[in-house]
């Protein structure tokens, strides 16, 4: 009687066919040959596509901050940078006047050294602003000092001058950082402008420029310092500007 299976012939080796699935390989995937799912479709891969060692991923190096995909370089500035050609500062562009120097500043614009500034101050407008400042404040200086010393003195007379170098310092720091005139400077019609733009001194500026004005003078020899001072911005071009204008970065100019 024969003993051969009727389901067909035995496989080569011996033994039964088996009908179970094969066991998964030893790294996890699907075997050789098997479909990935019953609709047959090959499993995704996991590796990037010849020719980009790094995989296709959008954005990186061509377009993280705005830029296009195969476009220039230099098309657009990078994240965080103004576009080229404009001033990183917040300044207009180099082809425009600064804001404050034009029409909408004080001033007639394009009559100063450089285009769109207002004509600078003149001297004897500035020494004569300066003249009316300083006996303002020697007026209030005396007033406070009177009653408790008398100017026939030399106590007298140098409490005077050092409360009213103490004032000058207050009155011109707070008179410039507000719009850039003391009353003298008012009545002149000559403003402290920024040089960059021309807008009206920060508190920084202005206390420095009243600084250097007055300390150096207090310190010693007040009329030789105030000399020097005024003589550097005789001789300086094409801004006109004192020691203390140079220290501040500011500049004189007109207001008609």
């Amino acid at each position: 009687m024969s003993t051969q299976n009727p389901s067909g012939s035995e496989p080569e080796g011996g033994g039964q066919p088996s009908f179970d699935k094969q066991p998964p390989s030893p790294g996890g995937g699907t075997p050789e040959g098997a479909p990935s799912d019953p609709s047959g479709n090959p499993p995704p891969s996991s590796t990037p596509p010849p020719g980009s060692p790094y995989g296709d991923r959008p954005g990186a190096y061509g377009g993280d901050y705005g830029g296009t995909p195969g476009g220039s370089p230099y098309g657009q500035p990078p994240y965080g940078q103004p576009p080229y050609g404009q001033d990183p500062y917040g300044g207009p562009p180099s082809d425009q006047p600064p804001p404050g120097y034009g029409p909408a500043g004080h001033g007639t614009p394009g009559a100063g050294p450089v285009p769109g500034m207002p004509p600078l101050g003149t001297w004897p407008n500035r020494i004569l602003a300066q003249v009316i400042d300083y006996v303002l404040v020697q007026i209030v200086a005396i007033i406070l000092v009177l009653p408790f010393a008398t100017l026939s003195d030399r106590s007298g007379e140098a409490g005077a001058f050092w409360l009213a170098c103490g004032l000058y310092l207050i009155y011109d720091g707070v008179m410039l950082s507000r719009d850039g005139q003391t009353l003298g400077k008012k009545a002149m019609k000559i403003r402290v402008a920024m040089l960059i733009d021309g807008s009206t001194p920060p508190p920084a500026a202005a206390w420095t420029r009243a600084a250097v004005f007055i300390l150096p003078a207090v310190i010693c020899c007040a009329a030789l310092w105030w000399l020097i001072d005024g003589l550097f911005g005789v001789f300086d071009k094409p801004y006109r500007q004192c020691l203390h204008d140079k220290a501040a970065k500011t500049v004189v100019v007109s207001t008609v």
